[in-house]
């Protein structure tokens, strides 16, 4: 892979754009983190849509305390003695009590849902099961599509941007398989601060920005 497709490669992969970004915002969560759990005798961690990967380089897990569970619809790989993957939908999670979890944690998920109403749904979870939670999602209004990494493609027919996925490599410099790109194209509902607040309304908004624009929003209780 050379620079160009590393750099704007997906955030799971080292060096790209959207793992630098990730890497910032998780400092910016383990600053919230630490001045709330310290001091906890057990904080479990309920990370909806979660991989191994994304707390593989966190400083939590040096607390012996902290259990984390990642939800996910298929069984995700896990290699730390203290993650825990569980199957399980964002959008019904009933096979967990009120208030069971010390903290919801999820990155970069909820957009993924397909419909405002599942990430209603999602959110009433989330507010239901955790004494605290995190929640971070792409701003709709960021010029760059932080799936596809082309500009403005979310305010585009699905057929124009289905084109461009398929026919040209101008989204990370690869032509997407179509079954992936449809499936891009049917999940991802992207969202803003108005429809964030609307889906938190008790919560802090943490907006990500990148040359005085919000790229991304989270909302929190800490």
């Amino acid at each position: 892979m050379n620079f160009i497709q590393t750099l704007f490669a997906s955030s799971d992969q080292p060096g790209s754009l959207g793992s630098k970004f990730r890497a910032k915002r998780l400092e910016k969560f383990e600053e919230l983190f630490f001045g709330q759990f310290t001091n906890e005798s057990k904080v479990r961690i309920l990370d909806v849509g979660g991989t191994d990967y994304f707390w593989k380089d966190s400083k939590i897990l040096d607390l012996p305390q902290v259990e984390i569970y990642l939800l996910n619809l298929h069984q995700e790989h896990t290699t730390h003695p203290r993650i825990t993957a569980i199957v399980g939908n964002a959008t019904d999670m009933r096979e967990f009590s009120n208030q069971s979890f010390d903290l919801v944690f999820s990155n970069s998920v909820i957009e993924h849902l397909y419909t405002f109403e599942n990430q209603q749904k999602m959110a009433i979870e989330v507010l239901r099961l955790g004494k605290k939670h995190f929640i971070q999602t792409p701003n709709r209004f960021f010029p760059i599509e932080a799936h596809y990494a082309l500009p403005f493609v979310q305010f585009l027919p699905k057929n124009l941007v289905r084109f461009l996925l398929t026919k040209t490599k101008l989204s990370r410099m690869k032509k997407w398989e179509k079954e992936q790109a449809n499936q891009y194209l049917d999940e991802i509902r992207l969202l803003d601060e108005k429809e964030m607040r609307l889906l938190f309304p008790n919560s802090l908004m943490f907006k990500e920005n990148v040359l005085g624009m919000t790229k991304s929003i989270t909302a929190h209780n800490f």
